[in-house]
């Protein structure tokens, strides 16, 4: 017969993911500022710390099937069988909504959470350590603030999107440190500033609302954390490593950008997948937040010397590349960040 203790760790296996992942990890013997600008981001970012236990204000109350976002943001608006939903309905398939989407922020941050405690050991400054290790902190509060706001406010939590897990994993196995940053801090974190931006103006919900400033004052600096990182690594690298990141970067953004075709919910509704790719992939509300993910990601590998002609025409298919020529930190600015 099992016992209670036998039938916990049982449990434990399945809820359990693990893969293999190797890097090199680095000492840094000099512990002087080596990289200009990442010992004042680490000051900001001991400064900025925040607890969200006491500074969320949890006891608000969150009706899961209300209007968190405006009905009116739906690429599935003018869909037959979505159209034959009656209002009830309709306000569960908007729950469906958040709640996904709420959902893959949470996936991504524990992403985020192992990639930063990669990059503590990983990095070859002292600084960037200082500030991997502000960073691995700063992620594990984003999990706990998101899980608990799916948990204890929308009772519903999302397995995690194929394509996003397909990125992580190969961010973190990796084992080349400006991988990792490449992979998190500058597409992912990125395409999640862009996203939480995007929630954050439409959002109607309050405690939502300030959940997802708070992270993204934090991701501001993670997006910064990279780019001051990664700034002339690339200058003089070798044609055919150089062509490794084009590679990864190219193969990235079509991943994410492919990935945000309504096939989860699709399912959930027992609706055609195909019908549901065609109308989300043809819907302006759907083209829009697609392309908008990008007005980060685009300038900031401009930055880094990656907007290579290879990758800038891949962009262009993509039709991306009419960012590159936004400023993130005037974003960041007008947030509040700077």
């Amino acid at each position: 017969m099992s016992t209670p203790a036998l039938n916990q760790l049982d449990r434990l296996d399945h809820e359990l993911d693990t893969i293999l992942t190797s890097f090199d990890t680095s000492y840094v013997w000099n512990y002087g500022t080596v990289k200009e600008g990442l010992r004042d981001l680490y000051e900001k970012a001991k400064r900025d710390q925040w607890n969200g236990t006491t500074q969320l204000a949890w006891n608000t109350h969150v009706e899961p099937e209300s209007e968190i976002v405006p009905s009116t943001i739906n690429p599935l608006a003018g869909y037959a069988p979505f159209e034959k939903l009656n209002a009830k309905e309709r306000s569960h398939f908007q729950h469906a909504q958040i709640s996904l989407q709420l959902s893959q922020f949470l996936h991504g941050e524990q992403g985020a959470l192992i990639v930063a405690s990669q990059l503590v050991g990983g990095v070859p400054w002292i600084d960037a350590k200082y500030y991997a290790g502000t960073q691995t902190m700063d992620e594990a509060r984003h999990v706990e603030v998101f899980s608990r706001y799916l948990h204890e406010k929308l009772e519903w939590e999302w397995p995690i999107n194929p394509q996003l897990r397909e990125l992580l994993d190969a961010t973190l196995k990796d084992s080349r440190w400006d991988f990792k940053y490449l992979g998190m801090q500058v597409m992912i974190e990125g395409l999640a500033m862009a996203a939480f931006g995007n929630l954050y103006q439409l959002c109607q919900e309050p405690l939502l609302k300030d959940l997802l400033l708070y992270v993204m004052r934090d991701e501001s600096r993670h997006v910064a954390f990279g780019v001051l990182s990664l700034q002339d690594y690339y200058r003089d690298m070798p044609a055919g490593e150089l062509a490794d990141r084009e590679d990864f970067i190219i193969y990235a953004a079509e991943l994410m950008r492919n990935r945000l075709i309504g096939s989860e919910l699709a399912r959930a509704f027992g609706w055609n997948q195909d019908e549901v790719k065609e109308i989300v992939l043809s819907s302006p509300v759907g083209k829009m937040f697609r392309s908008m993910l990008f007005q980060r990601v685009v300038p900031n590998l401009k930055r880094l010397g990656l907007l290579t002609p290879r990758v800038r025409d891949a962009f262009e298919k993509l039709d991306i590349l009419r960012f590159e020529n936004d400023d993130p930190d005037r974003q960041d600015r007008e947030l509040g960040f700077a």
